[in-house]
């Protein structure tokens, strides 16, 4: 059963994801922490800030690494403990969110080349392209809480102006954003573990 739920919620999100996987961060928080009120599934907001921060190191999608990752943590939470069903609740939830997009475009990428000269099809695009932008702040939003940012004033100020130096490195230097992730890290580690704030 577990299984027909994470690929019904992963084929809204494929189908519904518009923007990308930053822009279907609030639709996967939706589907997935509140997720109709199925307590079995065991993802919260912590787990799932600490999702998204995977996802985001890791090589891929945002949306696909999620879904990956959650399929695979879904199934042992709902009481199967062996590891394949982990396994295979990482491939049914990539397949589900892959799926509805893949087709689309499909169809799509066709149906425009043969008529992207219409005021129709270019009204179209015009109109989804500030809803992605609202997306993808709304994406934002949601990860400016407390699971990211820290409770304590002390948290508070070190993840902000980690936030604020991340984002002026990237914009107004060359340094590599790998680099910069490094950095982040072991400033974290040496704050947070080390020095103990």
């Amino acid at each position: 059963m577990v299984y027909l739920q994470l690929i019904w919620s992963y084929l809204k999100i494929g189908l519904f994801g518009f923007g990308g996987g930053y822009a279907m961060l609030s639709l996967i928080e939706n589907e997935i922490v509140k997720h109709g009120g199925i307590p079995a599934w065991g993802i919260d907001g912590q787990i799932f800030t600490d999702i998204v921060a995977i996802s985001q190191m890791t090589p891929g999608p945002i949306g696909i690494n999620s879904a990956t990752y959650i399929g695979y943590v879904v199934p042992g939470n709902a009481g199967l403990d062996s590891p394949w069903w982990g396994i295979l609740g990482s491939v049914v939830c990539t397949l589900a969110v892959v799926l509805p997009p893949f087709l689309l475009v499909s169809y799509m990428s066709h149906f425009i080349r043969r008529h992207h000269d219409s005021a129709i099809i270019k009204g179209v695009l015009s109109g989804l392209r500030p809803v992605v932008v609202g997306l993808i702040a709304s994406a934002a939003l949601l990860l400016m809480n407390g699971q990211n940012f820290g409770t304590t004033p002390q948290e508070l100020t070190v993840s902000v102006l980690l936030c604020i130096a991340s984002f002026a490195v990237v914009k107004f230097t060359g340094i590599h954003p790998i680099s910069v992730i490094t950095g982040a890290g072991a400033i974290g580690f040496i704050t947070y573990y080390l020095i103990g704030i």
